[in-house]
């Protein structure tokens, strides 16, 4: 998808600050690291290589957060999907509890750079709320909230009138608060790791895709489609779901599963009604199979998503969808239209973990992220920088070290996630 396409960043494109000069590659250069994908992790690990010494030239080929960077809700939360005891249940009690606690500091880990740097992103920490649809849902949140509290975390469960003051509406069961959490706007905080990374230090080349790579020994040789080249003694491939089916690494690609989803944009909201909707400005999302999120940008926007793609018939169905269900949970919105719409790609496992590999000597990888992007995609680049750097070891790091499996059935389940969101969307107002 071109990012002239209206639908694929949206809103996000029409707001965010103008993004920093990263031209095409020419020639040839030589550095300690070449990072493969300008998205959070590749971004975040270049700004880190630059700070502890290390030289470090970012390959993109189409534009700085072009992939699911620039195109997901801005919802800045702390773990991943999985209950908090399933961590150490499926990785063991070393990397379990490792990567929780890396996780579980991601947002500040996110907002400690935003200050740092001063990036310009709409950065909000206000929290999170996770909505609870029905008892089962209500369930759910009780046994995560459980779950974090045994773990030190600052969370908290509302009951229903408490979720209704803060959500805007009576549709919920109740919610979970983290208070850990944010929302900020996720193209302009793309583009503005990208601006601290160049003033580092680090190279950026937009519209530079990478064509071949050949181990040379000492070092990696990387060549771009326009015919320039790299050498590097280590690589980071960060493409995650947006990784080529037909680039050099087509095990990337197979490993994960991916799974559509959209965002829709009101007009700013006048005084009154952003009165009444998410008045201390959290983000939320819902526990429903077929999810929904929504949040407020800087404008007053409110942002509408849920699972799907905006291609073929799922355009009409999906913003169809969308107005009635914003009229079920927001009565005084109905009517109001949408200004913005775009959708992404969000790289699914088969166990909703994230995945480190060692794809050869020196090349390494981050993927996998199962719409948690934002936090863990600044944590993991910031893992491979110390690595690189001395500071730790493999044996250190958040994730243990995996080789990429083709995910079974794939094609089957991409399209039964875009067609089944199309007639869950299409049968009734779902939240």
């Amino acid at each position: 998808m071109a990012e002239r396409d209206p639908r694929a960043h949206g809103l996000w494109a029409a707001s965010a600050p103008p993004a920093p000069e990263a031209p095409p590659l020419q020639g040839h250069h030589s550095v300690d690291v070449a990072i493969v994908g300008a998205g959070y992790t590749g971004l975040s690990a270049a700004l880190h290589l630059a700070e502890g010494g290390a030289s470090a030239l970012v390959l993109e080929a189409m534009d700085i957060g072009h992939g699911g960077s620039g195109r997901n809700v801005g919802l800045v939360n702390a773990g991943l999907w999985l209950m908090p005891e399933a961590l150490p249940e499926r990785l063991g009690p070393v990397h379990g509890p490792r990567l929780l606690q890396r996780l579980g500091e991601g947002p500040s880990v996110v907002f400690d750079l935003i200050a740092r740097h001063g990036i310009a992103c709409e950065a909000v920490r206000q929290g999170t709320l996770h909505c609870a649809v029905g008892e089962s849902g209500w369930r759910e949140l009780g046994e995560r909230a459980r779950q974090w509290r045994a773990l030190g975390a600052p969370v908290e469960l509302l009951d229903a009138p408490a979720a209704a003051r803060l959500i805007g509406t009576p549709a919920y069961r109740g919610a979970l608060l983290d208070q850990r959490a944010g929302t900020l706007q996720p193209l302009a905080y793309a583009r503005g790791l990208a601006r601290a990374a160049l003033a580092a230090g680090a190279s950026l080349h937009a519209r530079s895709p990478l064509a071949a790579l050949r181990d040379e020994g000492t070092h990696w040789r990387l060549s771009t489609a326009q015919g320039a080249t790299v050498h590097a003694r280590w690589v980071l491939v960060a493409s995650n779901a947006y990784s080529a089916p037909d680039g050099p690494w087509p095990a990337l690609h197979e490993e994960l599963v991916r799974f559509p989803y959209f965002n829709l944009a009101t007009r700013p909201l006048d005084e009154r009604e952003r009165a009444a909707i998410l008045p201390q400005r959290q983000g939320a999302w819902d526990t429903a199979t077929v999810l929904s999120s929504f949040r407020l940008d800087a404008a007053g926007r409110l942002v509408f998503g849920s699972v799907g793609a905006l291609r073929g018939a799922g355009r009409a169905i999906h913003t169809g969808w969308g107005r009635r269900a914003l009229a079920r949970l927001f009565p005084a919105l109905r009517g109001v239209a949408f200004e913005h719409q775009w959708y992404g790609q969000i790289g699914m496992t088969g166990d909703a973990l994230p995945r480190l590999h060692r794809l050869a000597r020196g090349v390494w990888s981050f993927s996998g992220y199962n719409g948690r992007g934002i936090a863990p995609g600044t944590v993991f680049g910031r893992e491979f920088a110390r690595l690189v750097l001395g500071q730790q070891g493999e044996a250190d790091m958040a994730l243990p070290v995996t080789p990429p499996r083709a995910a079974p059935l794939r094609a089957a389940r991409e399209a039964f996630y875009e067609f089944g969101a199309r007639a869950a969307h299409l049968a009734r107002a779902r939240w």
